[in-house]
């Protein structure tokens, strides 16, 4: 395989020319040749290390992981203890992320159920947002007391998660500041 233009090279290694300049700008990928007239020209190692790079990225490691795993992959005298444990140090990121965004999600989907979703001016996801308490927190109550409900349980319960109202939220000159707005 000869060399190839940047336009080329892109296309083999699957990212942006864009990216290539971006990663050259890092360091990561080495000074490539030039043509006379300043083109650049890349072999299939540094194509090689593009694509490295691209699928990497595309597991989320972060630049400076993926700058040692490139040290790695041309160092034939690695240990693959070494590779590993940068592997599973981004597992454990990414299962960590993971149950953030389950999290979030739930916390979520409990104040959407609990908005109306109608005309009235009233909303349970804006007034428990900007309510002094933890959002999360709130979330994670409202999920105990909709479990409740569903399961059919008693009215304290049923009554823990009705929609918020100006004259109940603890922010009711919000609420009403806020009401005013639309008018």
């Amino acid at each position: 395989m000869a060399h190839m233009n940047i336009g080329d090279a892109a296309a083999a290694a699957g990212v942006t020319p864009k990216m290539i300049r971006h990663y050259e700008s890092l360091g990561m990928i080495p000074g490539v040749q030039r043509t006379e007239a300043g083109y650049r020209m890349y072999s299939p190692r540094e194509v090689a290390m593009l694509r490295f790079i691209r699928q990497a990225r595309g597991l989320g490691f972060p630049v400076k992981q993926v700058e040692t795993l490139l040290a790695l992959w041309r160092d034939e005298g690695r240990a693959s203890r070494e590779v590993k444990e940068i592997a599973e140090q981004q597992l454990a990121e990414l299962e960590e992320r993971q149950r953030e965004i389950d999290e979030m999600r739930a916390m979520l989907s409990d104040l959407v159920s609990m908005c109306r979703g109608d005309d009235d001016p009233h909303c349970a996801i804006l007034e428990t947002l900007a309510s002094p308490g933890d959002a999360a927190a709130a979330g994670h109550d409202a999920r105990k007391n909709l479990k409740k409900v569903r399961a059919g349980s008693t009215a304290p319960a049923r009554q823990a998660c009705h929609v918020v109202t100006p004259e109940d939220a603890p922010h009711a000159g919000l609420a009403a500041w806020t009401r005013g707005l639309g008018r």
